[in-house]
């Protein structure tokens, strides 16, 4: 009996144990699941939102669906860089891609199993057909791009496709890599549509339709795309110069606010020059919004770049950080730049950890400026004081 008793209280506890275990892993699962039913309405949320806006023929929701339309497709190629722009003054979508270099293709024509020697035997294409298979790739890759967007245009919105490619070129006598367009062409989806893509030879069509390109693609002689980014927006308005006139002494915090964005706005510009980018100041909004857009020119990691300026002196709340993800959207911008003069919290940070988002805390801002050669100061304490006077003066 006393046996049985203690085999009895043993069973009990090892149920006890595997019933905990049970509860924490049913625990674990739960939570995962809220995470993912969350992750799910917010992106089922975003396709909605883009969605009604494309319905609605906005300009940003139609350049991203035709990004989406592209990033569906199943070729290697079009797993590259890419980035497009949709004019809709005259329904022209402009697609800047990347394009392979010779180096990438594959070089072996042929391999066959030698027997006697338990070996294989490869044969490499030639100089000239690796060149022919290489040209005849670019070509009928630059066709299946407009081909993609031709047929998914089911509401008819573009008039006509621009489409640039570009390679990432070795400059062997300066010994770096540069970004070169080699070939361009602009169609109307009309006139696209009336080719037969089955019997087409793919360089001549692509001649055909007047596009333009180097004349041999291996040798990367760049050439000027029919058309590129746009950067004009009735927003924008005349920038002030601001940097020259900060010193040691100059405290950021203390700033007109306004003051404030067009310094964020020079010093962005600074930054971006080095690609050929562009900042571009918006009219005053002080709620937030969009104070400045970029255009960062570089088809790898550039495009259109949201940047807000918060002149504060308490930490930016996670709501601020939610407003500028939500200006990405709605703006159609490859990220956002959030700038101020505190600091940012832990909720601020996990908010922006997954998304296109940086977020520039006061010390990182004055590292900045140092950067391209201007000194301030950001004195939270000072500024501070100097509220409450200016309060206690308005209210006097």
């Amino acid at each position: 009996m006393q046996s049985w008793i203690i085999a009895k209280n043993k069973k009990e506890s090892d149920n006890e144990l595997l019933i905990n275990k049970y509860k924490e892993s049913l625990n674990r699962w739960d939570t995962s699941f809220d995470e993912f039913i969350a992750k799910q309405t917010e992106y089922n949320e975003h396709i909605e939102s883009l969605f009604n806006l494309y319905e609605k023929c906005d300009k940003e929701a139609i350049k991203n669906y035709f990004n989406l339309i592209l990033d569906k497709t199943c070729h290697p190629l079009f797993k590259k860089s890419r980035q497009l722009i949709y004019d809709q003054n005259s329904n022209i979508l402009i697609i800047n891609v990347e394009l392979p270099i010779i180096n990438e293709f594959p070089q072996i024509k042929e391999r066959n199993y030698i027997k006697s020697r338990i070996n294989y035997k490869e044969k490499l294409f030639s100089e000239k057909e690796l060149n022919k298979i290489y040209e005849n790739s670019i070509y009928q890759f630059i066709l299946s791009v407009i081909h993609i967007i031709a047929i998914n245009d089911f509401k008819s919105f573009l008039h006509s496709i621009n489409v640039n490619g570009w390679v990432n070129s070795l400059n062997k006598a300066m010994g770096k890599y540069e970004i070169k367009f080699v070939c361009s062409i602009l169609v109307k989806i009309a006139e696209f549509n009336e080719i037969n893509l089955r019997l087409i030879e793919p360089k001549e069509c692509f001649r055909n339709l007047k596009g333009i390109s180097s004349s041999n693609l291996i040798e990367v002689t760049p050439i000027k795309p029919i058309m590129n980014i746009s950067v004009n927006d009735a927003r924008f308005i005349e920038a002030i110069n601001l940097a020259d006139n900060i010193n040691e002494d100059t405290n950021l915090a203390c700033m007109d606010w306004e003051d404030f964005e067009y310094l964020i706005r020079e010093l962005f510009e600074k930054e971006f020059a080095v690609n050929g980018g562009e900042v571009k100041v918006t009219r005053a909004s002080k709620d937030g919004g969009v104070d400045a857009i970029a255009f960062d020119k570089d088809p790898i990691k550039g495009g259109k770049i949201v940047i807000q300026a918060k002149r504060y002196t308490n930490v930016v709340g996670v709501s601020a950080v939610r407003d500028l993800y939500g200006t990405i959207l709605n703006e159609g911008a490859n990220k956002g730049i959030l700038v101020t003069t505190s600091n940012f919290g832990g909720d601020s940070y996990n908010f922006a950890k997954d998304k296109p988002i940086t977020l520039m805390n006061g010390s990182e801002l004055l590292y900045m400026l140092e950067k391209h050669g201007y000194k301030a100061k950001i004195d939270i304490a000072e500024a501070k004081k100097e509220i409450e006077k200016n309060i206690k003066k308005t209210s006097w």
